[in-house]
Parts: structure tokens; C-alpha cells; sequence
């Protein structure tokens, strides 16, 4: 709209123009070469402009002559172009779709019109693959490393092919250029952590986890966690051969996530067997309200080597006094009163989880306590029970349980310290069902009442796998004889 009234504007002022030169008529007069020509003004400013549009258009069309081999080039290339991305676009969806062969060909003509065009690479990647040409797919992502656009991509695909064919060293390489190349990549440092990790190289894991700290790659909170465990691990590795170095790793894990009880009951340790009891107790009590564990304890137990039952009981006691430490707590209480033979507070601090079906530790130290009491009948009663109790708690990782705790995953590789807790029941561990009551059957004649049976055939019988009473023991075997 606006551009029609400044058009209109333009024309009413062109015809007030010729209209004001119109009403002042005057004479134009050209000498040149000995001639001389004389016009009205008028029509001298029409012979003018109508020389510049002459002039305008010969220049136009000459430049237009003068460039037409360019752009006739610059066609035919838009031309090619666009077939290439019409056959990259294809390509891609064919390679989506499965289809090797279209993808294959798409391929080829895409990379015939778009040589220079990254995602070429990556959709002949993409067909090799779908073909199972390895080594076709290596020699792409190897030609993708050479430039620096697609220097990361290539190396994810060199890494992913070198994890599937199983070569380790190869797919850590890959992964740490790509994270030299890009500190923030964050499947590279996934892949380096994991590698690190799986191979117990846990300096450099515990390094590369501080790089993603600093770039960012992960929250500040879990980081900590894994590199408590990290550390700890570190530790752990430590231990029995340079024990100072273990022990600064493991009051650094413990700093780091005071929950970890491997690292509390390690820097207990080292720092009891170098007389410093009442450090380790802190630590212990410190993890203790947070993770009660039995190798805290342990620990709290051992604070001074060489002291007797007595004396463990009553660290044990203490320990527990101010945070019971729940089901672990009346566990680690039982089994040192158990050591220092006081039976009576020992089935008092298992009495409040004796309800419903207790753990098989508990009923085995129950039956401990029967037998040292004298009952062998109820000793045998709780290790019957302890056979189909619900199974101890021990460390587990992804669902694996392990004997020992192991910072690292066995199913994923991932950071996943193992945690306490009871594996998952199998089935015949469980609790029958109740059979759902049926419908009453209809009556029938009652049977005659049989004769009674002899009197030997009314005497209780012995259970197959009942030893018999203690005292029968004591008398002499009979003979085989006749009577």
C-alpha cells in the first residue's frame, strides 16, 4: 500500500513537472561539428532520458553477455545441488527404514553432488553398516577424523566400532582424543570414565571425574559420591602395602561422602592400628548414624587390638547406646555378647525382630544361643528356620550381589557403589500361598467305624530326622539276635 502511494506520488509530481515546463515554453540549441539543432525544452529533456534508458539498457545487456558463462555455471551447480540433497534426504530416510541398498545409492549420488557435504560421511557410514561392511565403515569414520568439522563424529563411530568388536585399548584411545578434542563431549567422558573404571585405574578415573566436575558434565553432588567411591576404592587397593597412602585416600572419601562405610571402616582400621582410637571412633560413629554396617562394628570392636570379649562387647554397647542402628545395630550387639558369653543380653537385643520370619543371621545366632543354653531342641528348631529364612543382606550392585564392595557396576560398568541390603528373594524362599477355600463337597454316606488298631500301631512315631531324646544315646546297643 505504501508503495503505491509513493508511485502515485512520483507520476503527480513528474506530470506538475511537464506541466510547469509546459506553461514556460523556451528553446533548446545544440552546435556541434558545424551543425547546430534547435528544440523545444521539452522535447530536449524527453531525448535525454530517453538516452539514458538506452544507455542503462545496452550496459545491462552487455554486463548480462559478459556474465552468462557464471551464471550458467552457478545454475547447472544449484541444479546438482539440490539433486544431492534431494538424494541425501532419501538416503537418510532409506537408511532409517533399513533398506541397505537404497541407502547404498542414495549415498553414492549424494556424494557425486555434494562432495564437499559432511553428511555424505555419514550416510555411507550408515549403509556399510546396514550392509555389515566393517571395514568399509572404519575407512569413513577414519576419512572423518582428518577434518576438523567432523573430527568429533568420527572418532564416535571409531570408538563405537572398536566397543562392539571388542577391542579395548582401541575404544579408550578413540574416547580420550575426543575428550582432549572437547572436554564437555559427554558420551567421551562417559566412555573414559567407564573404561578407567572397569580396568581398576582408579587414578585416572578419579582424575577424569574432576575434569567433568569442572567442565560442568555432571551435578557437583553425584560427582562427589562417585569420587568418594573412586577414592575409596583407591584405598582400598592401598591398603595392604603403602597403608599411609591409604589411609590420607580413605579420610579424603570419607570427607567426601561421610555415608561410605567402606572408607570409615578402612580409616578406622589404619588409624587403630596407629593408636589412634579416638579418631576412628569418631568415624565410626559419624558413618554409623548415617549407614549402620557390621564392618563399623567390627571396627568400633577392634579400636584397641588385644583387648578380650569383654571389653569388645562394651565398645559395641556404647556405640549403639545413643544410635541403635535398627535391625545391624541389635545384629552387631548380639554377636558380642554372644563372644563374651553373656547369652541373656544377647537374646534381648534380637527379642524385637524374632516377629514374622527373621533373617537367616539372626535365627543362626538364636540357635548359637539356644545351644550354648542347653536347648538343643530349639537350636535345631532355628537352623530349621534359618533354611528358609529371608536371605542375609550383602553389598549389590544393578541387582549382583557381591561378597565385597566394589565401586563399579558388573552389569553396566557405570559408577554404582554396591549398597547393603538383602538380594532379592528367589522363589522357593517364599511363603507359600494360601489356598483359597472351596466349596463344600456334598455329603456322603459315612463309613463303617473300623476296628481299633493294635496297641503297638497307636505308639507315636519318631519323625525320620529326630535323632531321639539326648538320654537315649546312653544306653548300650541292642543285639540283632532273637529275644
Amino acid at each position: 500500500m505504501i508503495r503505491l502511494l509513493w508511485r502515485f506520488l512520483l507520476l503527480v509530481l513528474l506530470a506538475a513537472g511537464f506541466a510547469w515546463l509546459a506553461d514556460r515554453p523556451g528553446t533548446l540549441t545544440i552546435r556541434w561539428l558545424g551543425r547546430e539543432i534547435e528544440m523545444s525544452v521539452i522535447a530536449g529533456l524527453a531525448a535525454a532520458v530517453l538516452a539514458v534508458v538506452a544507455v542503462w539498457f545496452l550496459w545491462s545487456l552487455l554486463r548480462r553477455l559478459w556474465a552468462s558463462p557464471g551464471s550458467v555455471q552457478r545454475y547447472l551447480a544449484g541444479r546438482r545441488s539440490s539433486k544431492g540433497r534431494e538424494a541425501l534426504s532419501r538416503g537418510i530416510i532409506a537408511a532409517g527404514a533399513g533398506d541397505a541398498a537404497a541407502a547404498a545409492r542414495f549415498a553414492a549420488q549424494a556424494g557425486n553432488a555434494l562432495p564437499d557435504e559432511p553428511l555424505v560421511n555419514v550416510l555411507a557410514a550408515q549403509a556399510a553398516q546396514l550392509k555389515g561392511d566393517r571395514a568399509a565403515v572404519k575407512r569413513i569414520f577414519e576419512a572423518m577424523t582428518k577434518s576438523p568439522d567432523t573430527e568429533a563424529l568420527g572418532l564416535r563411530g571409531l570408538f563405537a566400532e572398536a566397543r562392539q568388536a571388542g577391542d579395548v585399548g582401541a575404544a579408550r584411545r578413540h574416547a580420550e582424543r575426543a575428550l582432549a578434542l572437547n572436554p564437555r563431549l559427554a558420551w567421551a567422558s562417559s566412555a573414559v570414565l567407564q573404561l578407567q573404571s572397569a580396568a581398576k585405574d582408579w587414578s585416572a578415573a578419579s582424575a577424569t571425574l574432576a575434569r567433568q566436575i569442572k567442565s560442568g558434565v555432571v551435578p557437583v553432588a553425584e560427582a562427589n559420591r562417585k569420587l568418594a567411591a573412586l577414592t575409596a576404592a583407591e584405598a582400598l587397593s592401598f591398603e595392604d602395602g603403602d597403608r599411609q597412602s591409604a589411609l590420607e585416600l580413605a579420610l579424603k572419601a570419607h570427607k567426601l561422602d561421610p555415608a561410605l562405610v567402606p572408607a570409615a571402616a578402612l580409616a578406622a582400621r589404619l588409624l587403630s592400628a596407629q593408636a589412634s582410637g579416638r579418631k576412628a571412633a569418631k568415624i565410626i560413629r559419624e558413618t554409623w548414624r548415617l549407614s549402620p554396617h557390621p564392618d563399623l562394628a567390627e571396627a568400633q570392636a577392634d579400636l584397641f587390638p588385644g583387648d578380650g570379649p569383654e571389653t569388645r562387647y562394651e565398645r559395641v554397647q556404647d556405640l549403639v547406646k545413643d544410635e541403635a542402628g535398627g535391625l545391624e545395630g541389635a545384629v552387631a550387639l548380639a554377636r558380642a555378647a554372644a563372644r563374651a558369653r553373656r547369652w541373656a543380653a544377647a537374646r534381648a537385643a534380637l527379642q524385637p525382630h524374632l516377629e514374622g520370619r527373621p533373617q537367616a543371621r539372626i535365627c543362626a545366632l538364636m540357635a548359637d544361643i539356644e545351644e550354648a543354653d542347653g536347648d538343643k531342641g530349639r537350636a535345631r528348631e532355628w537352623l530349621a528356620r534359618a533354611l528358609t529364612a529371608p536371605r542375609d543382606p550383602i553389598w549389590v550392585s544393578d541387582g549382583v550381589a557381591s561378597p565385597r564392595w566394589t565401586p563399579v557396576s558388573p552389569v553396566s560398568g557405570e559408577i554404582v557403589p554396591c549398597e547393603w541390603k538383602a538380594p532379592f528373594e528367589m522363589p522357593e524362599m517364599l511363603e507359600p500361598d494360601i489356598p483359597a477355600p472351596q466349596a463344600p463337597a456334598a455329603e456322603l454316606p459315612r463309613p463303617e467305624p473300623a476296628s481299633p488298631p493294635p496297641p503297638e500301631a497307636m505308639m507315636p512315631q519318631r519323625p525320620p530326622d529326630d535323632p531321639g531324646q539326648p538320654e537315649d544315646f546312653d544306653q548300650p546297643p541292642r543285639s540283632a539276635g532273637p529275644r
